[in-house]
């Protein structure tokens, strides 16, 4: 995933920049970015990797030397970003959040029309901002370059463009990811994230709409290009990459996951001594569940967040997990001999589930009943590389499918997307067998909507589904 921030002012905006582009720390792991433009002294950028420190220790330094009435930052889980491009258009810099599917493709083409090279990162990859840049700069003007780039990318690219005539901000196609416009005196912002400009002294405007361009400059939005009547919003923004202060199409995420816990409830039969969350993102529905079902609310587990952000995580899946489980300490006292109702956003691969439960049992727990907050992961994200799952087998259904059926492609799978069919029970319950839990229940597909409270069409749910 990834996160971002930009800041038109009429004094400084370094400040604003810096602790905006901060409170995206969550949406992304790998690398962070600054860049500002001043009238005097042009485009300045500081890129560095924050993989083993946070965002404000690596660029506290730069906060002191940069300086500029205009700014982008990001937070990215990829590429290194934002990039300075200098084009027929002019010098601009650049960040973007989304997923290219058709990358070999769109360098083919731009090859065939006398694009020379492109720079590899150190996996070998095209970073996609540029991709991106290359893109928006066949065309005349960078409202056209836009638009042909949100045309052309097969998959979803949201994207901030900073120039000397302000911040130009572009809501993906399909609007999965959010957008978000507020203002205070003299100044005005864009962000991913809706929370991350209130205590900064902002008041929200608006959201972009999907497909929507704007232009942000220290008097305020202008709309370049209307947006579309069609919204695919990401419902896992709620469910787990959201930040629990945050609002996406009016919907808060905090009280979002309250109803997804009490929708679990009302369809439950358990009745365990307690119900608990896995840190952070299984908290809310947990106590959702507690408040609907009448059982206790407790914390077994607590993350030990001093030294342990979630920037702290390696990009190697099997230290991933052991860090994962190095964060959360037992509190034996609310385990030892409990039947204990654990939730958590979803299960993927379900390592990190298994190990979770064997640490409860290794505490003394009788009985963990799972229960993940969305529906059983079927298909690998398409548009926002919300997963590090690089092949479908990386998701436990798909292995047990395969164990079942013989094939991770079966005839017949959209019966494993339907909790009313006996493919779909069978497939949970090897799961739950083979991760040790006392019982397994997914949130229902019809349920999550509901608990987001948006019309259904205008949400994505491809990643249970299947369904674009």
């Amino acid at each position: 995933m990834g996160g971002f921030f930009g800041v038109a002012s009429k004094s400084d905006c370094i400040f604003d920049l810096f602790f905006g582009t901060d409170y995206h720390s969550h949406l992304g792991t790998r690398r962070a970015g600054m860049a500002v433009y001043d009238r005097e002294r042009g485009f300045d950028r500081a890129i560095h990797n924050i993989e083993n420190s946070p965002f404000r220790t690596k660029f506290d330094k730069d906060i002191t030397e940069m300086h500029g009435n205009l700014g982008i930052g990001s937070i990215s889980d990829f590429e290194p970003q934002p990039l300075i491009v200098r084009s027929h258009h002019g010098t601009y810099a650049i960040v973007t959040v989304g997923k290219i599917n058709n990358t070999d493709e769109i360098v083919k083409q731009l090859f065939a029309s006398g694009h020379s090279h492109f720079l590899e990162m150190s996996g070998g990859d095209i970073n996609a901002t540029e991709l991106t840049a290359a893109v928006i700069n066949q065309k005349d003007n960078l409202i056209e370059g836009i638009r042909y780039a949100q045309e052309t990318i097969d998959g979803s690219m949201t994207m901030l463009l900073l120039t000397p005539k302000g911040i130009y901000c572009a809501r993906d196609k399909l609007g999965r990811t959010p957008v978000s416009i507020a203002e205070k005196e003299g100044a005005f912002c864009v962000s991913f994230e809706s929370f991350a400009y209130l205590n900064l002294g902002y008041a929200p405007v608006r959201e972009l709409g999907p497909g929507e361009i704007a232009i942000v400059t220290p008097e305020g939005p202008k709309t370049l290009s209307s947006p579309g009547k069609e919204m695919k919003i990401c419902t896992f923004l709620w469910v787990y990459y959201g930040y629990p202060s945050s609002s996406y199409e009016g919907v808060g995420v905090e009280e979002m996951r309250y109803r997804c816990g009490a929708m679990l409830a009302k369809r439950d039969t358990a009745r365990p001594d307690t119900a608990a969350g896995v840190p952070d993102s299984g908290v809310a529905h947990a106590i959702g569940y507690a408040n609907e079902s009448g059982i206790p609310f407790s914390r077994p587990l607590i993350k030990y967040t001093p030294t342990w952000p979630r920037s702290f995580m390696p990009t190697i899946q099997s230290q991933r997990n052991l860090i994962a489980k190095m964060k959360l300490i037992p509190v034996k006292e609310l385990i030892h001999d409990k039947s204990l109702l654990l939730i958590d956003d979803s299960i993927v691969r379900g390592t990190q589930m298994r190990e979770t439960t064997e640490y409860l049992y290794q505490n003394g727990a009788k009985e963990v009943h799972v229960r993940p907050a969305c529906p059983p992961l079927l298909f690998g994200c398409k548009y926002l590389n919300f997963s590090r799952s690089t092949s479908l087998m990386d998701l436990i259904t798909r292995r047990v499918i395969k164990e079942m059926e013989g094939t991770i492609e079966p005839e017949n799978l959209e019966k494993y997307a339907d909790p009313e069919a006996q493919e779909y029970q069978d497939m949970v319950d090897a799961i739950c067998k083979k991760l040790d839990f006392t019982s397994l229940r997914y949130h229902r597909l019809d349920d999550l909507m509901e608990s987001v409270g948006i019309d259904r069409c205008k949400l994505c749910t491809y990643c249970w589904d299947g369904k674009e």
